[in-house]
């Protein structure tokens, strides 16, 4: 008999030590939160499709895309290989820290709130950059919010919605808008003043200002991209100076943003006008913090200068065309 009793108790201490035995504890379900930063951040192909609706994905195999998609998940990988370094967070304010030695810069995205309801979850995230340790300001920058909806017992990603803050009141954003304001009228005055007297290449016969624009347009137009390309340079401090005309663009149905910066007009963005092509290059580094810009005589515009500019702002030109000509040595506009 208690041989027994002691037989049982040993089967009752065994069942709930199998009971709480950790590889039958069950394992949480996948947070909102987490599933994002796997979707973006895992190095395992298929994350990325795998938290995307169904009908998303339907629609992706019609056309033969999802293939493709499977390497996206792949993004935390490639941004290793480019030298930069960066964590993810489950918990807490911080969702993920990028360092670049190189530059000695930080990027973080930050989540703003987090409201779950259910099967639902909206994620809203902003982004802080560091130089040197120090916050940089930047009062135009947007925030996301990333939409989840359990499908299924999986998190997707079911939309994503941008907000941008415009701070009218913040000294940093009055400032670059006045300055480039400041320097717009400082080039529609100076453009009045500008000679078109035509140089022993030019001769009228050739070239109709009333179609295709004198100097003093064309340089007002070069000034135009100058202001576009500071202020662009001061908005968006992660990338710098672009070399995109159409980054620049100031028409379009969307919110603006570092490919829709709406600084200049868009017949301008497009390259070509007053007789002239506009070329963005040199853009080099991260952030770039230089460009050149060339102004060069169309194919009906024979005999006319070439203009050409950089960071500095200041105009230069060449006499016989040659936007490379006036790079390497062009005259100063007065």
């Amino acid at each position: 008999m208690k041989y027994f009793a002691k037989l049982l108790a040993f089967s009752a201490l065994a069942a709930v030590a199998v009971w709480a035995s950790p590889s039958d504890t069950p394992t949480p379900p996948q947070t909102a939160r987490q599933a994002l930063m796997e979707m973006f951040f895992s190095k395992t192909p298929g994350t990325f499709v795998k938290h995307l609706p169904a009908a998303t994905l339907s629609a992706l195999a019609k056309s033969g895309a999802v293939a493709k998609l499977e390497q996206y998940s792949l993004l935390a990988g490639q941004l290793q290989t480019k030298g930069t370094t960066f964590q993810t967070f489950e918990t807490g304010s911080v969702m993920l820290a990028a360092d670049d030695p190189q530059s000695n810069k930080k990027f973080e995205m930050t989540v703003e709130s987090d409201s779950l309801r259910g099967d639902e979850d909206d994620i809203e995230v902003s982004f802080q950059t560091y130089k040197d340790k120090q916050l940089q300001r930047t009062p135009f920058m947007p925030r996301l919010t990333f939409a989840m909806k359990m499908e299924s017992g999986v998190w997707t990603l079911n939309e994503v919605r941008v907000t941008v803050r415009l701070p009218l009141a913040d000294p940093d954003f009055l400032k670059s808008v006045t300055d480039g304001m400041k320097a717009q009228a400082a080039a529609a005055a100076k453009s009045t003043s500008i000679s078109t007297t035509t140089t022993p290449m030019q001769s009228p016969t050739l070239i109709s200002t009333a179609t295709f624009g004198g100097d003093a347009q064309v340089l007002a137009a070069m000034r135009s991209i100058l202001t576009a390309e500071a202020t662009y340079s001061h908005l968006y401090r992660t990338v710098g100076y672009t070399c995109t005309l159409s980054d620049l663009d100031g028409f379009g149905g969307a919110e603006v943003n570092e490919h829709q910066a709406m600084l200049i007009a868009s017949g301008l963005a497009s390259g070509k006008k007053y007789g002239y092509v506009f070329t963005l290059s040199g853009c080099t580094g991260s952030p770039a913090t230089g460009y050149h810009l060339v102004a060069a005589p169309g194919g009906n515009s024979f005999g006319r200068r070439a203009f050409c500019s950089d960071q500095s702002a200041a105009i230069r030109y060449s006499a016989d065309g040659n936007p490379a000509a006036c790079l390497a040595s062009g005259i100063p506009v007065q």
